[in-house]
């Protein structure tokens, strides 16, 4: 699979709406996300659609629970069509290695796996009040970007101000997938750690999801264009 890549986040709450979305691409084929919301509502038969509709597909369940539930789930998904898949890395190394178990089909075969390091509405003042990490952000991400590289994972998703770190610590060819991401002149909504597409450009993250920028913009398409112009080039 190429890097450099957006991905529209399909935060929608039904099928209908999804495909009536996808459906403004004309001349194109975006990557998707399809996240909880979408997935909880629709099941596994949007996944074959959207598929069959000549997508690429971020499964993004965020899998979190002890290895043998998580090794069991990952392999149903590994039965889908989906080009990438995540999980929480906060799992600990012993989970995501047995993910990956759970990921790899019998020829060898698997969609990438990506671990979430924190998520981007997190702030270093919330994780260190609410969830008793007393180390900076910056290095509890880069700690659990390494332990997912010595679980056997692809990448991890980290916000685009951790991207560099990331890389510089696990290496270029390891993955970082990019949410929290919104054009200059754009709301930053609820999210804490952003940046623009060219920004993330210019820190080198491999993918950028993008969500409420295009998918509420008044013309969709455009807006994706923009993000791939400012991202891909």
């Amino acid at each position: 699979m190429s890097q450099k890549d957006v991905i529209i986040a399909c935060d929608f709450s039904s099928a209908e709406a999804t495909l009536a979305f996808l459906d403004k691409f004309t001349d194109c084929k975006p990557f998707v996300k399809i996240g909880m919301e979408l997935y909880y509502a629709a099941g596994p038969a949007i996944v074959k659609e959207i598929k069959a509709r000549g997508h690429k597909i971020f499964l993004d369940l965020k899998l979190h629970d002890i290895p043998n539930t998580v090794k069991k789930a990952m392999s149903v998904l590994s039965k889908m069509d989906v080009d990438m898949c995540n999980l929480h890395a906060a799992g600990t190394v012993d989970m995501m290695k047995a993910a990956l178990e759970g990921l790899t089909r019998e020829d060898g075969t698997r969609p990438l796996l990506i671990a979430v390091t924190q998520l981007t509405s997190t702030s270093e003042e919330r994780m260190q009040k609410d969830l008793l990490i007393n180390a900076s952000i910056n290095d509890t991400i880069v700690h659990y970007a390494k332990n997912a590289q010595v679980a056997g994972l692809d990448g991890v998703v980290c916000s685009p101000l951790e991207a560099g770190m990331v890389k510089e610590a696990c290496g270029q060819g390891f993955v970082t997938v990019t949410p929290g991401v919104r054009f200059a002149d754009g709301e930053v909504g609820d999210q804490v750690r952003v940046t623009t597409p060219a920004r993330a450009k210019e820190i080198g993250t491999d993918y950028i999801v993008v969500g409420r920028p295009i998918t509420q913009a008044e013309d969709p398409v455009a807006a994706y264009k923009r993000c791939v112009a400012e991202f891909v080039g």
